[in-house]
């Protein structure tokens, strides 16, 4: 009997005692890249000055919405929680289902273009791998 995978388990599980688990599973966590697109919505926003403090590299939150208009609905918030749109109706259905499923989604900002006087947000979504 091969007890290669035995063996192995007893020294992932040595391992985690001697340094903590904490420091055995940081390195697993990871973000995988999964698509561009945009923040839609943004001049809908009830305060338009969030979007004076946004720069490309910003983290951003993902949050699902219930909302009237699309069952796949999900906030684009910054890091303070607030509202800077929604994921576009066209590309939220994976990724709906992938955070009723309880997969973690965020977001950061790849580029922002000044057309006249709206901002076309570019975001990058990644799903974080524990």
């Amino acid at each position: 009997m091969d007890t290669g995978m035995i063996e192995s388990t007893k020294s992932l599980i040595a391992g985690a005692g001697e340094k903590g688990l904490g420091d055995v599973l940081k390195p697993l966590n990871r973000e995988i890249y999964l698509f561009d697109t945009h923040i839609a919505g943004t001049t809908k926003l009830k305060d338009t000055s969030v979007l004076e403090h946004i720069e490309v590299g910003d983290r951003l939150l993902m949050q699902r919405e219930d909302n009237k208009f699309d069952d796949n609905a999900i906030l684009v918030l910054n890091e303070s929680k607030q509202k800077l749109g929604y994921v576009p109706e066209k590309d939220n259905v994976v990724f709906a289902r992938l955070m009723d499923a309880g997969k973690l989604l965020c977001g950061k900002i790849k580029r922002i273009e000044l057309r006249g006087s709206f901002k076309l947000i570019s975001i990058s979504i990644y799903l974080i791998d524990f």
